[in-house]
């Protein structure tokens, strides 16, 4: 069991919506056997510098393989593991849905019980501004994936709505999504 995160009303300042992603990011990292799964992880970008203050070990750097990443998580979470699969981009969960709707989504009714799969997936919809990168790198498809699967995706649309949903993420034995904006990370909500 973890300590619920910062609460809002007990800090001195508003924090930006990347400043939460941040502070959730650490809080997450704290958890006995937690593991971030994904790429620019480690090096590059380092999830647009939302995993920056993350422990290094704490990081499983793949290549760009969705499918891959999202088995990766559902078997470490097999294992004990409580992982957090991050797609860069909420376009490519489609390149992963095989795991998220058949697996991960499906694994209490399919060993009747006996096994969860308490995944985290992060996917992100990438930003329009400053530059457009083109509409395969924006799409965002939070309503079709909610009817596909039976546990929670929680879109997080201003600030104040992060540190709840992490901290409910960090307590279910259970997948849960939570999708941001990327055009977020740059305004003061």
């Amino acid at each position: 069991m973890h300590k619920p995160l910062i609460k809002r009303e007990h800090l001195k300042q508003p924090l930006t919506y990347k400043s939460y992603l941040k502070m959730a990011m650490v809080e997450f990292s704290k958890m006995g056997k937690s593991v971030f799964i994904g790429y620019n992880l480690k090096f590059g970008s380092q999830m647009y510098e939302t995993l920056k203050d993350v422990p290094k070990d704490k990081i499983l750097e793949t290549p760009l393989a969705e499918n891959l990443m999202m088995g990766l998580g559902v078997g470490m979470s097999l294992r004990g593991y409580k992982p957090m699969v991050i797609f860069e981009r909420h376009d490519f969960v489609l390149d992963a849905l095989d795991q998220i709707v058949n697996h991960a989504d499906k694994m209490v009714r399919l060993s009747d019980g006996q096994f969860r799969t308490p995944v985290v997936i992060r996917a992100i919809v990438g930003a329009q501004k400053p530059l457009f990168p083109g509409v395969q790198h924006i799409q965002d498809y939070t309503a079709a994936i909610k009817r596909m699967v039976s546990f929670p995706v929680i879109p997080l649309e201003k600030a104040g709505d992060i540190l709840p949903a992490y901290d409910l993420a960090m307590k279910t034995d259970n997948p849960i999504m939570l999708v941001e904006w990327r055009d977020s990370y740059v305004l003061e909500i």
